[in-house]
């Protein structure tokens, strides 16, 4: 029961912390000059993204061009990276179960970095196969992009945090049987 209160308090409070950030640095009624300026880590994260995935368009022998907000593949497509494309809810959810769960500092230290560097990583993936061959004149047939890769994701991030927690399991099993 503690796990599950701490797990959806953690939740609550990333999720909702990072929907506050966006609000004090985006222009208009709660906007905050020195926040948005020296400490937005949603502006450098979406920066890092875009250019990352700029390079690696380029290594393909594309070339791709990036301003704060987009990814242009020259005659292919332009990608715009809003706030809801930089995985941050998803991020903030693996964040607080991994944060809550009954595990060892180091274990959950390692695991949550893995995690998140895999988010990113997916997501890069992601921005680099829409910029080359996603087409917005066809649309989306059924599911939209965002709501293909949040599935992909939390499939992922279930299956990873399954054999998390079962490793520990084992080596329970093998002790007690010791």
């Amino acid at each position: 029961m503690r796990f599950v209160v701490v797990f959806l308090l953690l939740f609550v409070v990333f999720f909702y912390f990072n929907i506050f950030f966006f609000s004090i640095t985006s222009h208009g009624k709660h906007y905050n000059t020195f926040i948005d300026e020296h400490l937005n880590y949603i502006r450098l994260l979406r920066h890092v993204l875009l250019d990352i995935s700029a390079q690696i368009v380029n290594w393909f022998g594309y070339t791709a061009i990036t301003n704060d907000l987009e990814l242009l593949v020259v005659g292919h497509g332009t990608i715009q990276v809003v706030y809801s494309c930089l995985g941050l809810g998803i991020m903030s959810f693996f964040a607080a179960f991994v944060i809550a769960y009954p595990k060892k500092l180091k274990a959950k230290l390692i695991f949550l970095l893995l995690g998140i560097f895999g988010i990113q990583t997916l997501n890069i993936l992601r921005f680099v196969l829409l910029a080359i061959f996603w087409d917005k004149k066809k649309g989306d047939l059924i599911l939209d992009h965002h709501t293909i890769f949040n599935i992909i994701i939390y499939v992922i991030i279930a299956v990873s945090i399954y054999f998390w927690i079962r490793h520990d399991d084992k080596k329970l099993i093998n002790r007690a049987e010791n």
